[in-house]
């Protein structure tokens, strides 16, 4: 069984990468995430703030196919007034 040994966010790139025990690696194009799955400038800035702040919890949500229902609910953060 494979096991996740690191996961970042490769500006270069515009990647979220995991990589695995086995020498696999996932790398998950958060730009066509973003065009494919936001519908306006709100929902950009929460895929934005999760793939800076929180680059796991992004690839569980993009990898388990519920990224769209995250969006529709409660943001995580909330900007300052």
């Amino acid at each position: 069984m494979k096991r996740l040994v690191s996961f970042c966010f490769n500006m270069d790139a515009a990647c979220v990468e995991l990589k695995y025990s086995d020498g696999s690696m996932i790398a998950i194009d958060t730009i066509a995430v973003e065009n494919d799955i936001a519908d306006n400038m709100y929902q950009q800035s929460e895929l934005d703030w999760l793939i800076y702040n929180k680059p796991l919890e992004y690839a569980q949500l993009v990898l388990s196919g519920e990224i769209e229902k995250y969006l529709q609910g409660t943001p995580e953060h909330r900007l300052m007034d």
